[in-house]
């Protein structure tokens, strides 16, 4: 494992701890792990850097929201009935949302764009583009961030695209 000192971000619930994302290697410490993602694609950037290509991202990241049983056990139900742009108080997932941003916004994310979306309990959150393999860890440290807050207020956050038959994903 070899670190990557510029991933290095304090998690704002947590007090003094941090984030720090690492590559993988193979032990012989100089090969790069093959079966790594993230050197993966860097390995494909720098093919495209050679032949002058630049890769950003900039991605819209949805998630659902779901009420917790008795048990603290996930449950399908949303406890909204909001839909695509509400900002009302049908809204459950508005102050979680808005703690999400928050959150990231604090650990160095550009937000662009947050709000409700077409399906009950479906919310999106947008930051700004940059180059692939600083979106693709922050695409995995969102995830983290939206679970970790989902959880505090009392919810589960799930990124499946259809979680409940018939609705919108």
């Amino acid at each position: 494992m070899r670190p990557d000192y510029d991933s290095f971000v304090i998690l704002p619930w947590k007090d003094r701890v941090a984030r720090l994302i690492c590559d993988v290697y193979c032990a012989d410490g100089n090969t790069p792990f093959l079966g790594d993602p993230r050197n993966v694609l860097k390995k494909v950037v720098k093919e495209a850097a050679d032949m002058g290509y630049t890769f950003n991202v900039g991605p819209e990241c949805e998630f659902f929201l779901f009420q917790l049983d008795e048990d603290g056990n996930p449950t399908t139900k949303t406890g909204d009935v909001a839909g695509y742009f509400d900002m009302g108080p049908a809204d459950q997932g508005e102050q979680c949302r808005r703690d999400i941003c928050l959150a990231l916004e604090s650990m160095g994310f550009e937000i662009e764009a947050s709000h409700h979306e077409v399906a009950e309990g479906q919310h999106e959150i947008d930051f700004r583009f940059d180059e692939v393999v600083k979106t693709a860890d922050n695409v995995m440290t969102f995830k983290h961030v939206v679970k970790t807050y989902a959880r505090r207020h009392g919810l589960h956050a799930t990124f499946m695209p259809k979680p409940v038959f018939g609705i919108n994903g």
